[in-house]
């Protein structure tokens, strides 16, 4: 069977002891960047064989990852921080494997919306999560329809168009929408930003932005 296991996104104890327990029973472990999983791992003292699995691989991996499940193998997929699928490779694994009626078990654990969204302080009880924003083709036609969203909505985002985005957030939405940017989640300079759109622009204008972004903008209704 295959085993989607969510790893830390920051603090390598946020971990469950299941998922550590799956780790070292799996017979292969897929991972976005061997690297990067090889900390976690060699933390953990597992010591299993490792084979990358990710956005510029994983169509041609997928058939022979499907023979070696059907073969009876159990599979573990890791990606470099938080919960597989949520802005990473996952869904067309999961979609062969419930093609060819091998099971998935997916397990609960890290995912950086999750915090950045409480942390918010923006009304959490109904939310769209948007991930990544193209960065050219479609940007504009979809920020035209996030206007009206309701909802808070959720986004990823990488320091480096940090500015661009919030900038683009202001033109659609408005100068004065409240928002939330959490940066480092887990780490020692974790750090969550409240404010209207131009007051957090004004602030990270200011500061060498590093870390992985979570951006929380509240709906239209919340302003």
């Amino acid at each position: 069977m295959l085993f989607i296991i969510p790893s830390p996104i920051g603090n390598l104890k946020d971990i469950t002891l299941r998922a550590i327990d799956l780790l070292k029973s799996a017979d292969l472990i897929l991972c976005e960047d061997t690297r990067v999983s090889s900390k976690l791992l060699q933390h953990y003292q597992v010591d299993k064989p490792l084979l990358p699995f990710h956005q510029h691989n994983e169509h041609k991996s997928l058939t022979g990852i499907i023979n070696q499940l059907s073969a009876g193998k159990n599979i573990a997929l890791l990606s470099d921080a938080g919960t597989p699928g949520i802005s990473d490779p996952a869904f067309l694994l999961v979609r062969a494997c419930i093609e060819h009626n091998i099971r998935v078990e997916t397990l609960p654990g890290a995912t950086a919306f999750v915090p950045a969204l409480v942390n918010s302080g923006l009304p959490i009880h109904r939310f769209v999560f948007e991930g990544f924003l193209p960065v050219k083709k479609g940007r504009q036609t979809l920020l035209k329809e996030l206007a009206v969203e309701k909802r808070t909505m959720v986004f990823y985002e990488s320091p480096l168009r940090l500015l661009k985005t919030l900038k683009d957030f202001e033109m659609y939405f408005g100068a004065n929408r409240s928002c939330s940017i959490s940066r480092e989640l887990s780490k020692f300079f974790e750090e969550n930003k409240q404010g209207t759109l131009q007051e957090v622009q004004e602030y990270f204008k200011e500061k060498k932005i590093k870390g992985e972004i979570v951006i929380v903008v509240a709906g239209s209704e919340y302003g």
